[in-house]
């Protein structure tokens, strides 16, 4: 029995889910063990000289987070006032975050081997955020490292 135990722990092991969510008509992938909720963001209160990155802060079920605008992040156009926004609810370090994004589609169960390396025409500044792709039928889905989204600190500050 032990033995039937570890051959589906290996099984299990051998796919990953992802929360696929849209950015600009873009496709993207979140290590769904990463993923805490899913919500529409109400009020974000913006914060003096934080870096563009950051839409603000915002209180989520009693709690403050961070809310980072991911549109910014990837130098994308910003959304059209009044287009309806989603967030994806991310704990990284014992701080709360809210990944602003376009919209939240499914759940996907992909293998690890067909993970690939980023291709060398990604845009340096999605590369830098991204841990690979998966191609899907028809489309290619860009896999976010959500630590590498959140370490926008040293990149907005100016010494």
């Amino acid at each position: 029995m032990t033995k039937e135990v570890e051959a589906n722990t290996a099984g299990e092991q051998e796919t990953e889910e992802f929360v696929t969510v849209r950015i600009a008509d873009q496709l993207f992938g979140l290590p769904i063990e990463q993923v805490q909720d899913v919500f529409m963001p109400d009020a974000i209160t913006e914060v003096p000289l934080a870096a563009p990155e950051v839409a603000g802060v915002l209180n989520l079920r009693g709690r403050i987070i961070t809310a980072i605008d991911m549109r910014k992040r990837l130098d994308l156009p910003i959304r059209e006032d009044g287009a309806r926004r989603m967030a994806v609810g991310i704990e990284s370090n014992g701080e709360s975050y809210g990944i602003v994004i376009d919209k939240v589609g499914e759940v996907l169960r992909l293998p690890r081997s067909t993970l690939e390396a980023n291709p060398a025409n990604l845009d340096p500044r999605w590369a830098s955020v991204s841990m690979g792709v998966q191609r899907l039928e028809g489309e290619l889905m860009v896999i976010l490292n959500v630590d590498r989204v959140l370490d926008i600190g040293d990149s907005s500050q100016t010494a």
